[in-house]
């Protein structure tokens, strides 16, 4: 009894802490990279990753200086990654960084999968205003020329001004509108998580899909939002998607999307709360030969015949429709909960349709 009561302990302390092993690939996954942040306490990340420092050189009207300190960036010794804010009214330092590797991408036909276990800068109200914790990947091609948006944007978690609610959101072909509605993007959120995401660890995971031409959003394993390859022109999706992608983590202060919510940090701002990153993960599978539907050159035929796809066993013209998941669309439409909307008509909010 002491023994096992002793092992609860241990495991709850470590909890506590964000401990959490890297999970291997399970349903066809295999993992290929990540990173555990085991280091001593108060050092840098490991060699994997790169620093992205300066004051106003990112695009988004954050206000923060960027920097390598290790008061910004450091592992903690017991297993996590912190990035902190540091600052008050409109002067304020932080962390970003980003993987050196930029060459993570689905296989032919198959899956791109990149989780995070993370809590958020444990701040909500007026303590949290300005707060800007991201996760999230660029494509390659942005550092061989390509400009953004096209290069592909996909956040896998964003979060503001210490709000219970996490963002997804695909960004792509050209700015300001576009086939992505830029600078917005082509994005979904869910509300009201509990334990709350400044309370407690989540994990944080996107699927990009290229047999089924979908990029997927989760949140603890629930998916929560998905763009299909038929809200965009072929040409804007292939861009955006076909490549491989880095990955960056950062906590920004102020910008675009806090001011959107509400407006930057105040005096009433606090400071030096962590965001604190358990790990990151890298997995893939490897394509079917043929895909589910969406305007790929295949998909998958089932008992139907010639010329026709399968979808949920119905079968289906590839010209007139797109399987999201098992659901028919009329081309051109995404889907909201169990809804196809129009992107060009309709928003989709947490699973409800709001009229654009």
């Amino acid at each position: 009894m002491t023994r096992t009561l002793l092992a609860a302990t241990i495991f709850a302390t470590f909890a506590a802490l964000g401990q959490a092993a890297v999970p291997a690939g399970a349903n066809g996954f295999s993992l290929v990279w990540s990173d555990d942040f085991t280091g001593a306490a108060n050092t840098a990340p490991s060699s994997s990753w790169q620093y992205d420092t300066g004051n106003g050189v990112f695009g988004t009207g954050e206000i923060e200086t960027m920097t390598n300190s290790i008061k910004n960036v450091y592992q903690d010794g017991n297993g996590n990654l912190r990035l902190v804010a540091l600052g008050s009214g409109t002067s304020w330092t932080s962390g970003r960084i980003e993987t050196v590797r930029s060459d993570f991408a689905a296989p032919a036909g198959g899956i791109l999968a990149v989780e995070g276990r993370m809590q958020l800068p444990a701040v909500t109200g007026a303590a949290a205003a300005g707060y800007w914790p991201a996760f999230w990947m660029l494509g390659s091609t942005l550092r061989t020329g390509t400009s953004w948006p096209g290069c592909g944007e996909i956040d896998i978690m964003e979060n503001i001004n210490g709000i219970n609610e996490v963002f997804g959101t695909l960004h792509c072909g050209t700015s300001p509108g576009g086939d992505c509605n830029e600078s917005t993007g082509l994005g979904g959120n869910k509300q009201n998580i509990s334990p709350s995401l400044q309370s407690a660890f989540h994990v944080y995971r996107m699927e990009l899909d290229l047999g089924a031409n979908i990029i997927r959003w989760y949140i603890d394993g629930t998916q929560y939002w998905q763009v299909a390859s038929s809200a965009v022109s072929a040409a804007t999706w292939t861009a955006a998607t076909n490549h491989g992608f880095f990955i960056i983590l950062d906590l920004a202060m102020g910008g675009g999307f806090p001011d959107a919510f509400g407006g930057g940090p105040t005096s009433s701002t606090q400071s030096g709360s962590p965001f604190i990153i358990d790990y990151v993960a890298v997995y893939t599978k490897a394509g079917s030969g043929g895909s589910t539907g969406g305007t790929g050159s295949g998909c998958t035929q089932g008992s139907c015949g010639s010329g026709q796809c399968s979808c949920g066993g119905a079968c289906y013209s590839a010209s007139q429709y797109t399987c999201i998941g098992t659901t028919l669309c009329p081309t051109g439409d995404q889907l909201c909960g169990t809804a196809c909307y129009s992107p060009s008509m309709y928003t989709c909010n947490g699973g409800t349709l709001q009229q654009v």
